[in-house]
């Protein structure tokens, strides 16, 4: 579902913010990305979502080359940043009939979908409230039930657990469960190495924007926890 071979993003310095990159992302994987601040994270998940042009490589999403054919690519995935900016002049449904109508759902999936979702973080009565008035927390329950709203093959998140609550945070896991089962990918950063080693089948720790390991988590951690070998690395 996702392929980055050979990434390297440059922001005009002389150490590139991600170097060299390649790991694949298979239909029915959790994926979980791990690295210290500036390890280069939000880099190459920008550089996937199509947001941030890359020096060096290619990605392929479903198939489809992101540098050739990047609408195509957009159309099958879904990115959330760590702190998303949604238009607080629009109400959540309002928004939400915007994110589909972009993806072309039509009235009867989006209803339903908004519904389901809605219900599952237990915000649809408040739907009908501005963004602008709505707390952290509340937007970013917004936001995740549009990236969901056009059923996406490939879903890109940032630190999504951050600013959840517990229930909402089990909700989330719950979902990108289901999601997988249904044949989608997903692949996040975060920094909850707990909730990686659970919920993840797979695992890449990225360390100043290198690459350091990759692969199934069982074979990853071998006999220690994801934490220490995290930390092992990043002593390195």
């Amino acid at each position: 579902m996702l392929k980055i071979e050979h990434l390297t993003k440059s922001y005009g310095g002389a150490v590139p913010a991600v170097s060299d990159l390649s790991l694949h992302v298979m239909a029915g994987d959790i994926f979980g990305f791990i690295g210290h601040n500036g390890a280069g994270k939000t880099t190459t998940l920008r550089c996937i979502a199509g947001i941030l042009d890359f020096s060096e490589g290619e990605i392929h999403i479903d198939g489809k080359s992101l540098r050739h054919d990047a609408l195509a690519c957009k159309q099958v995935l879904s990115y959330i940043p760590d702190n998303p900016d949604l238009y607080e002049h629009l109400t959540g449904v309002k928004y939400l009939n915007f994110v589909a109508d972009i993806y072309g759902v039509s009235t009867e999936a989006r209803n339903q979908r908004i519904r389901e979702f809605g219900d599952a973080f237990e915000i649809t009565g408040n739907l009908g409230d501005l963004l602008g008035s709505m707390s952290h927390g509340m937007k970013q329950k917004v936001a995740l039930i549009g990236a969901l709203v056009h059923s996406p093959k490939l879903l890109l998140l940032d630190e999504p657990f951050v600013g959840l609550d517990p229930k909402a945070s089990h909700t989330l896991k719950t979902i990108m469960q289901d999601m997988v089962r249904g044949g989608a990918a997903i692949f996040f950063s975060t920094h909850v190495l707990e909730v990686a080693e659970k919920l993840c089948n797979k695992v890449a720790i990225i360390k100043q924007g290198k690459l350091a390991v990759t692969g199934d988590m069982d074979a990853v951690r071998g006999d220690s926890s994801l934490e220490d070998l995290f930390l092992e690395l990043a002593d390195k």
